[in-house]
């Protein structure tokens, strides 16, 4: 009896899947996590649990801030029954991505990917470790591309992945794999109470996070020193100064001392333009301030009253949070 071509995708799609999780599924570990306890004493705390993967042989191991953020110990257990105490070497919660180290070597890793090429319809896979379920495997498509989605912390992470692989709690911080088992995304977030809309960090955001957590522990951005709203410009001033936008950041306050503070900016002003660039909210003020502004000299265009101001500023680095 011959295979009707449906049996033969069929297979096709199945060696595919398993090949993928052969190769990727000892880099995948169980992320378990202490918190202490709010009002607790020092000695009490709660557990959590994640997923993460291992990204180099020498131990770094990627997963989500808000997986490892604030614990007092993590360990992490690998499908072959080791488990090993991890330390935090950084995370960010403006993109939801860690990066914890066990003491160990030659461990198998999964290869990054490049998320620049994925394509809607595509096939992906998910591991991770759902409910406390280790090494559970599920697969769907690329949903679609080029999502945002706002982090814990309140800012916008950009050009995120949504997938239909089913993703619980517990997958949080696994990887989202294509075909040939490179990582195209970090797992993160699901929507409740839908079902099958879940997102990844896209695998270009966290080559570029995971570089600044192992160099200095956070990812450098820029500030200003402003506090503010999105705000309508009125339709006047759209015309006066034929700004390409309606929209802009209203400042409520200015830090004493800041980059604003020196450049001459006031509660009140309504922020137009940053390095020549429009400016329609406060997600388009976080995406220009990256660490590449920290001290390079540029203008900021704002509008005060029936003005347009042109005025030098140059950002400062933020705290490290």
């Amino acid at each position: 009896m011959t295979n009707s071509p449906d049996s033969e995708l069929l297979d096709a799609y199945s060696r595919a899947v398993s090949g993928v999780v052969d190769r990727a599924a000892p880099a995948v570990v169980s992320v378990e996590v202490h918190h202490r306890r709010r009002g607790a004493p020092a000695s009490r705390t709660e557990q959590g649990h994640g997923s993460g993967f291992v990204f180099t042989p020498d131990g770094f191991i990627l997963t989500n801030s808000h997986v490892a953020h604030g614990t007092v110990r993590t360990d992490v257990a690998f499908p072959d029954g080791r488990r090993l105490r991890a330390e935090l070497v950084g995370d960010d919660p403006e993109t939801d991505l860690a990066v914890l180290r066990v003491d160990a070597s030659s461990l198998v890793a999964v290869p990054l990917g490049d998320s620049a090429v994925l394509r809607v319809g595509q096939l992906v896979i998910a591991i991770g470790n759902p409910l406390g379920f280790q090494s559970t495997v599920t697969a769907g498509v690329v949903s679609a591309l080029g999502r945002s989605f706002r982090s814990v912390s309140g800012r916008l992470i950009d050009n995120v992945i949504q997938t239909d692989a089913a993703l619980n709690p517990g997958n949080s911080g696994g990887p989202l794999l294509d075909s040939r088992g490179n990582v195209i995304g970090v797992n993160t977030a699901v929507i409740l109470p839908a079902q099958g809309i879940c997102f990844a960090v896209a695998v270009n955001t966290v080559k570029l996070v995971a570089g600044q957590l192992i160099a200095h522990g956070h990812v450098r951005r820029a500030r200003i020193g402003v506090g503010g709203q999105n705000v309508a410009l009125p339709r006047l001033a759209v015309r006066a100064h034929r700004l390409i936008q309606p929209s802009g950041v209203l400042i409520t306050t200015v830090e004493s001392g800041s980059p604003a503070a020196r450049a001459g900016l006031a509660p009140g002003d309504i922020i137009v333009a940053f390095d020549g660039q429009p400016v329609h909210g406060i997600d388009d003020l976080h995406r220009l301030l990256t660490g590449e502004r920290i001290g390079a000299a540029t203008t900021i265009a704002a509008v005060r009253k029936a003005e347009r101001l042109e005025l030098p500023i140059t950002a400062a680095e933020s705290a490290k949070p």
